[in-house]
């Protein structure tokens, strides 16, 4: 394949405007409203997978174990185009459908996360709250969420930069996101391999904005951390 620089400029210069509305319109927010709803799963779960409560045990285990071993986009079908037919009176707008099916993917993810650094906290530290008369809600807010957030904060980040990626597969389920746009302008030109090289671009120039905000992110924690 010869790659003639002139037609790729012609057709970015084309697309680029359709796709980043799309990134600023769908992608982002999309992101950010699924993995808000994902952190409250994430912290409800792991606190059911905490609790000495058997069947909210069980119950919170399998969630996670079903949206961590299945993919993703099967997950997008079940919950689009499988859901209605099971309950016909059930009315799911592709928008609607995408945000759920990723928060309740990434929420599995994350309550791992979440889980993960509350038992990494050392028992002392409950101890030394006993020792000073603190409540277990108290002991929880102000001695084991801090350091547990800290602990969590670069699984979580991770986790998050895996649901902006996973936001690729929404245009499955006919949600106008920038691959779609990308794909339709494929079929108007006839040149996939130049819009979906644009696709990679963005994704990569967002990716890369994310990753550096991870690292202030870590960066304060840890400062945090040392002051403490």
């Amino acid at each position: 394949m010869n790659v003639d620089f002139s037609r790729a400029l012609e057709v970015w210069a084309g697309a680029i405007g359709p796709m980043l509305l799309a990134t600023l319109k769908v992608t982002i927010p999309l992101s950010l409203i699924a993995f808000a709803i994902a952190l409250v799963l994430a912290i409800i779960t792991a606190s059911a997978r905490l609790s000495r409560f058997r069947p909210l045990k069980a119950i919170a285990w399998l969630y996670v174990w079903v949206f961590r071993g299945t993919p993703l986009l099967v997950q997008l079908f079940i919950v689009f185009y499988g859901l209605p037919k099971l309950v016909p009176s059930l009315v799911l707008d592709p928008w609607t459908a995408a945000v759920g099916t990723l928060a309740l993917n990434s929420g599995a993810y994350a309550s791992e996360a979440v889980r993960a650094s509350i038992l990494s906290i050392p028992r002392g530290q409950y101890e030394a709250a006993a020792t000073l008369d603190l409540d277990r809600r108290t002991t929880f807010l102000k001695v084991i969420a801090p350091q547990a957030f800290r602990i969590a904060l670069p699984p979580l980040s991770n986790d998050f930069i895996d649901l902006v990626k996973g936001t690729s597969l929404v245009s499955t389920i006919t949600l106008l996101d920038m691959f779609m746009v990308a794909q339709q302008r494929a079929a108007a030109t006839f040149e996939p391999f130049y819009l979906y090289v644009l696709v990679a671009a963005i994704y990569l120039v967002l990716i890369s904005v994310l990753s550096l905000v991870q690292a202030w992110l870590e960066k304060k924690a840890s400062v945090y951390v040392e002051r403490d």
